[in-house]
């Protein structure tokens, strides 16, 4: 038997804990982003230390009023190392009261690739690897996608009931896409043009657009789906037990919804960090374009800065939003049904 109280305490303990994980993790990806913006890797030579210094202790006046460089490679360690913590601390909600082995296993997988990332970071600044920043660029947003999982499976609010399979598919498809997007953006954020020839630069760029064209597809999809299955309400009911209504929620609108505007504005924002980074492209569209625009932007300028990292930052919320909407679409109860069917007392 569970007691009804302590089964309320601990879900909102496990669910704040894992909201404060995304909202700190969020800020680190932006931190990241902004590092690779400005090759500021390699501001910080050593690890774990900063400067010879213990991390956590690095003298504040040094951080705040040293280079910009300085205070993006730190503050994104102790961004990093904050993460570390919560996850534990996640990890340890999660195993005293969640029921659920799901929940359980993504806390476990949170840690896991929260250690792994560290490695990585540190890795990357010892070996000086930008084969090693790819990864790391990877597995940022992984660990994003994982603590938005166990935050949307923790919520208290009853979950949508939705029956349309066709729109559980879309939202993992897209999922996977918009992820897959991800990595291959970090190819080329990560690329070396002193040694990557034209002809694999071109099959890089060539696989970023083909999956934009994917993602893009998929939003349009899965939000047609969403609207038609809140429209036609009575097919949500096929399945449910004598007497009891449908529970069709505006959710799966608003996600699918939100994440189609955001691709939107991702395209745009691609075309314009395309622009910054390499300029009007030779051909047909770069006549159209040769007017306004004749070059790349002042690499590290504020214009430059701004478009690149918007593009990441903006990929990455698509990624979460889409994780959100597969969970919505993708779970038939909520957080309480697990342990209501244990038997609450």
């Amino acid at each position: 038997m569970i007691d009804r109280s302590s089964t309320i305490v601990s879900s909102y303990a496990a669910h704040a804990v894992a909201v404060v994980l995304v909202g700190v993790t969020a800020v680190l990806l932006c931190f990241g982003a902004l590092v690779t913006t400005y090759d500021a890797a390699m501001a910080v030579p050593d690890w774990p230390g900063t400067y010879g210094h213990n991390m956590f202790l690095f003298p504040i006046s040094e951080w705040l009023g040293g280079p910009w460089d300085l205070f993006l490679e730190h503050g994104h360690r102790l961004l990093g190392a904050t993460v570390g913590f919560l996850s534990l601390m996640l990890a340890a909600a999660c195993f005293r009261w969640e029921q659920r082995g799901l929940v359980r296993g993504l806390a476990t997988a949170a840690v896991v690739l929260v250690i792994l990332q560290g490695i990585l970071g540190g890795m990357r600044v010892l070996l000086d690897d930008r084969t090693i920043a790819k990864v790391h660029a990877c597995t940022g947003p992984l660990f994003f996608g994982v603590a938005i999982a166990v935050a949307s499976l923790t919520t208290r609010r009853r979950a949508t009931v939705v029956r349309s399979r066709w729109l559980a598919n879309l939202s993992f498809g897209l999922v996977a896409a918009a992820y897959a997007q991800l990595v291959a953006g970090a190819q080329l954020r990560h690329i070396d043009a002193a040694i990557v020839d034209p002809f694999t630069f071109r099959w890089l760029v060539l696989a970023h657009l083909v999956g934009a064209g994917v993602v893009a597809l998929l939003s349009v999809a899965a939000a047609g789906s969403a609207w038609a299955t809140t429209l036609m309400p009575q097919a949500a009911s096929s399945s449910l037990a004598a007497g009891e209504k449908a529970a069709v929620s505006k959710s799966p609108v608003i996600w699918s919804t939100g994440i189609f505007v955001l691709v939107a504005c991702q395209i745009i924002l691609g075309a314009a960090a395309w622009l910054a980074n390499w300029g009007v492209p030779d051909g047909w569209i770069g006549r159209i374009f040769s007017s306004w625009v004749t070059s790349p932007v002042e690499a590290r300028s504020l214009w430059n800065a701004a478009v690149v990292t918007g593009h990441v930052v903006l990929g990455m919320m698509i990624f979460g939003m889409a994780v959100v909407l597969a969970i919505t679409c993708g779970q038939t109860g909520s957080s309480t049904t697990p342990l209501a069917k244990g038997g609450i007392a």
